[in-house]
C-alpha cells in the first residue's frame, strides 16, 4: 500500500525511546493531577475537535461525502467513553500540528508516528496501531526473522522501506536471494503463489491483502520494526492528554480498539 511521504518510515528506535520517556514521565506527573476535573470541563468548547487528514484509507477517507475509517471510528469511540461530542476537522497533513499548535483543534488522529522532535509541544498517548514491516509467509514453512531468510527467496516492493531493509540484512547475514515487485500486494501474491519464501511489506498492505484471502491462505506474520501510531495532544494541556490516553486504554482493554481495527483491517 502507498503511503503518504514519510508516513510509514524510519523512525524507530528514537521514537520508541521517545515514546517510552514522554508517558512514563507524565504518567507520574498527571498521577497528581486532580481526578474530579471532567472532560467537559477540559473540552471548553463543548467538544472534542479532532485533527484529521482524510486522505489516507483506511485510516481515513471520504466516502460519499462522509468521514470514514480506523480514525474516524476511533475519535468517535474515545469521545463516547468521555461522554462529549466530537467534531472532525479535515484537513492537509502539513497543517496537522499548527492547527494543534492554533488551538484550531484539541487531538490530532490521523495515523500519526510518534515524532520526538515534537515532544517539546506534544504529547502523544499509548499507541493504537503498529504501522511496522512484517514478514508473510506460508504455514508450511514459517519465517519469522529476517536472521532466518539465508537461503530463501523475499518478495518486497522495490524502493520501499521494505527495499532497504532488506538490503541491510543481506549485508549481515549468509545470502538469501530477493524478487523486488511493483507493489506490496504482487510480494504477497508471489508467496502465496509458491514463487518466494516471504514477503517483507508494511503491516496496513498485509492486513488490506490478508483480509481477501483470509478463507483460502493460512499465511504466518512476525513483526520485524515498529511504526507506532499514537493520537497527539497539546504539551500545555497535560489533563486533556490524561483523559484521552485513559480512554485509549480502556478501548484497548474492552476490545473496542480490536474491533475498530478488525473492522478495517
Amino acid at each position: 500500500m502507498a503511503a503518504r511521504p514519510n508516513r510509514i518510515a524510519a523512525i524507530v528506535l528514537v521514537g520508541l525511546v521517545a515514546l517510552g520517556i514522554i508517558i512514563a514521565g507524565h504518567q507520574i506527573r498527571n498521577s497528581r493531577l486532580s481526578k474530579t476535573t471532567s472532560p467537559a470541563e477540559l473540552f471548553a468548547n463543548g467538544e472534542i475537535r479532532i485533527g484529521v487528514d482524510a486522505s489516507f484509507p483506511p485510516f481515513a477517507f471520504v466516502n460519499d461525502d462522509e468521514l470514514v475509517g480506523i480514525d474516524i471510528d476511533l475519535g468517535r469511540a474515545i469521545g463516547e467513553a468521555l461522554g462529549m461530542p466530537v467534531r472532525f476537522v479535515n484537513m492537509g497533513f502539513d497543517g496537522l500540528y499548527d492547527s494543534l499548535k492554533a488551538n484550531q483543534v484539541d487531538i490530532l488522529i490521523s495515523a500519526l508516528l510518534v515524532d520526538p522532535l515534537r515532544q517539546d509541544n506534544v504529547l502523544y498517548t499509548r499507541s493504537y496501531f503498529d504501522a511496522g514491516l512484517v514478514l508473510v509467509s506460508n504455514p508450511d514453512n514459517v519465517i519469522e526473522d529476517m536472521g532466518e531468510l539465508s537461503g530463501h527467496v523475499l518478495a518486497y516492493e522495490f524502493g520501499s522501506s521494505a527495499d532497504s531493509e532488506a538490503r541491510r540484512w543481506l549485508r549481515r547475514i549468509h545470502p538469501f536471494e530477493i524478487h523486488p515487485y511493483e507493489r506490496p500486494e504482487y510480494a504477497m501474491d508471489a508467496v502465496r503463489l509458491g514463487q518466494a519464501d516471504a514477503a517483507l511489506v508494511d503491516a496496513i498492505s498485509a492486513r488490506l491483502y490478508l483480509r481477501e484471502y483470509n478463507d483460502t491462505w493460512d499465511a504466518q506474520i512476525h513483526y520485524v520494526t515498529e511504526s507506532i501510531f499514537a493520537i497527539a495532544t497539546r504539551r500545555d494541556r497535560p489533563d486533556q492528554w490524561r483523559v484521552v490516553n485513559r480512554a485509549l486504554q480502556t478501548l484497548f482493554e474492552d476490545g473496542r480498539l480490536d474491533t475498530i481495527l478488525n473492522r478495517w483491517l
